[in-house]
């Protein structure tokens, strides 16, 4: 009952009024210098501050007094204790403007704070949305539908097309294409056959195949996943106050700097006014206002920071580390290359023949060709008798006659058998990380079709800019060594870490932690989560990104922008500038405001004005932040 009560009088509604009253109280405090008694312009029949000390005043005691109870040594010792003491002082000589701004004003900071800190939590839900509750168990008697916890190791399942694979297991029988990217983040499916693995939680597109169970429950690969997510949400601490921090020697030293000064001038007024200057309310806001006001010159240009916490370790990364697929690359297979192997065929006619025959396909990479050809405005033939062995190729009869499309080994199931002119081509394709389709009618191979992923044109530009800045980048991906070296070596990175599962991302980062270094990750996918949580800080890519990357990271990317990234390493960088000039310069006025509290030329009325006068020029200082341009 209590705690409701103290949150409601540290509210934003509460603190408004109770900024309004202090406000009327400061009129007929600044009437005096033109000759006006005080009595002449209150507009209440007591000192409106009362209302102030009562409503940002009783939070901060309760803050103190809490802290001193549960807080174990030092932490007993908090700003909060070192306000509620100069307030109390304050109201005991009868200033209840002193009183009234120190706590004001630390209530406003509290709320920024706050502000800056909201995290959604919505993430973690939808993870757990994408584990499957039931799978097909094979018995002595048939098929039977068993919900998910209750698959044992060693059991067969069937898994058709279009399921989700509810556990972790081998390929016992049949072959198909598994799409992968909820795990590793490939751009492409993976065809898989007897003795592969498949892994919880992806999904089967095409042919039905039979696995054992190996890792099940708890112990599969998802759950695993989310365990992971949840252990490094958990790692998150909460931004440190400055305040906090300092007070465990701001406050024994105000004390013994007013007892002193007290005790020598033999004046309590004096005393009380140390009290009123030495609080940090100029040093709390600081860091929020700073933070407010970058996160609202990000927003305005796409860039969504979720905590303040996140721009302020942006502004000490040391080490950027990427996801390839849908990060660097746009996440969608092209055709690259289109190379005929036979005498007298051209590309154009190549790519009609195999558009032709994966016009009916439903693989990706038979789509992307069937794409390219539109795009091209290449015209279609007619085909018959279409046949598709998942996982592996396709063939049907165009002009009568059979035109096979699919990998090495589709072709030698049908006799065709590649020379080695002709698998050295494909060698060098591979070598770039590109997917090949072998194209072959009348018993021999008549060309080659080559798709990749597609790098963002505007990545070389982006990692030359990041590490101008000083930043070493990374690559994480679960792509083959081949395709991440490729796509690597055209972005101008040079640490490649390839064919991670989301738990070796993991490590990959905690290494660079190791070294002393503040990590970001830049990620898409739903494998990118559990990265995205464990790095300092976590990039999320906003437009095509998966919901789940967005929800664990502490930035999101709208629109899947990566040219941002630089802009927004400038502004974090800024924003640490800016906390520590503005610590600086409340930590200078402070000291300054102390001497002349002691000296008696302040009291602690005009003490909590140039008070005050500190906390505008904080504010001022996170304005100017606002409007810089950092493009």
């Amino acid at each position: 009952m209590i705690k409701k009560f103290v949150d409601f009088l540290a509210g934003v509604p509460a603190t408004i009024v109770a900024g309004i009253f202090l406000l009327m109280d400061l009129i007929p405090h600044a009437a005096e210098t033109f000759g006006w008694t005080q009595a002449e312009l209150h507009l209440l029949p007591f000192e409106a501050a009362w209302i102030t000390v009562i409503i940002s005043g009783i939070p901060m005691l309760y803050l103190a007094i809490y802290r001193l109870i549960r807080n174990p040594g030092i932490k007993k010792i908090s700003s909060a204790l070192l306000i509620s003491i100069a307030m109390i002082a304050a109201i005991a000589i009868g200033d209840l403007f002193a009183a009234g701004e120190v706590a004001w004003i630390m209530a406003i900071g509290a709320i920024l704070e706050d502000k800056t800190t909201e995290r959604a939590q919505k993430g973690l839900k939808k993870l757990l949305s994408l584990a499957p509750v039931q799978g097909r168990r094979l018995t002595d008697s048939g098929e039977e539908m068993i919900p998910a916890e209750e698959i044992r190791r060693g059991d067969i399942l069937r898994i058709l097309p279009g399921e989700t694979i509810p556990v972790d297991g081998e390929i016992i029988s049949g072959e198909t294409s598994v799409d992968q990217a909820v795990m590793t983040g490939e751009s492409l499916p993976v065809d898989k056959g007897v003795g592969d693995e498949v892994y919880c939680g992806t999904v089967n597109r095409f042919g039905a195949v039979d696995i054992r169970a190996s890792n099940v429950g708890e112990d599969s690969s998802l759950q695993t996943l989310i365990r992971m997510v949840k252990e490094a949400e958990e790692k998150k601490a909460p931004m440190a106050r400055i305040a906090d921090t300092a007070a465990s020697w701001l406050v024994p030293v105000a004390l013994l700097i007013a007892v002193v000064t007290g005790l020598i001038t033999r004046d309590i007024v004096r005393a009380v006014t140390v009290l009123v200057v030495f609080c940090p309310c100029a040093l709390v806001l600081a860091t929020p206002t700073a933070i407010m006001a970058a996160i609202g010159q990000a927003t305005r240009r796409g860039v969504i920071i979720k905590s303040g916490e996140a721009l302020e370790k942006m502004g000490k990364a040391s080490a950027i580390t990427f996801d390839k697929t849908g990060t660097l690359t746009h996440g969608r297979p092209e055709v690259s290359d289109i190379i005929p192997l036979a005498e007298g065929l051209d590309a154009e006619e190549l790519l009609t023949l195999t558009a032709s025959a994966e016009a009916k396909s439903e693989h990706p990479l038979g789509r992307a060709i069937a794409a390219c050809a539109e795009a091209r405005g290449i015209p279609l033939r007619e085909t018959a008798d279409f046949r598709m062995t998942a996982g592996r190729g396709i063939c049907t009869a165009i002009d009568g006659k059979m035109l096979f499309c699919g990998s090495e080994n589709f072709l030698a199931e049908h006799g065709i058998t590649l020379t080695e002119t002709q698998r050295t081509t494909a060698e060098g394709l591979t070598e770039s990380g590109k997917a090949v389709v072998f194209v072959a009618r009348k018993g021999e191979c008549i060309g080659v079709l080559a798709l990749s992923d597609t790098l963002r044109p505007e990545a070389p530009h982006i990692a030359q800019r990041l590490q101008q800045m000083g930043v070493d980048l990374v690559l994480l991906t679960g792509d083959s060594e081949k395709a991440a070296a490729y796509m690597a070596s055209r972005v101008g990175i040079t640490r490649v870490f390839a064919r991670l599962l989301p738990g070796e991302k993991v490590a990959r980062i905690s290494e660079l932690q190791g070294d002393g270094r503040m990590v970001c990750m830049v990620g898409d996918g739903i494998n990118d989560a559990p990265a995205l949580k464990a790095a300092d800080i976590g990039v999320a890519m906003g437009g095509l990104g998966s919901d789940i990357a967005v929800e664990a990271a502490d930035i999101v990317l709208m629109q899947d922008d990566i040219t941002r990234l630089p802009y927004l390493k400038r502004l974090a960088n800024a924003t640490v500038g800016t906390i520590k000039f503005s610590i600086a310069l409340s930590m200078l006025i402070n000291i300054l405001a102390v001497i002349l509290s002691v000296l008696g030329i302040l009291n602690p009325t005009t003490g909590a004005l140039v008070h005050n006068a500190g906390s505008c020029f904080v504010v001022l200082l996170a304005t100017l932040l606002y409007d810089r341009k950092f493009e």
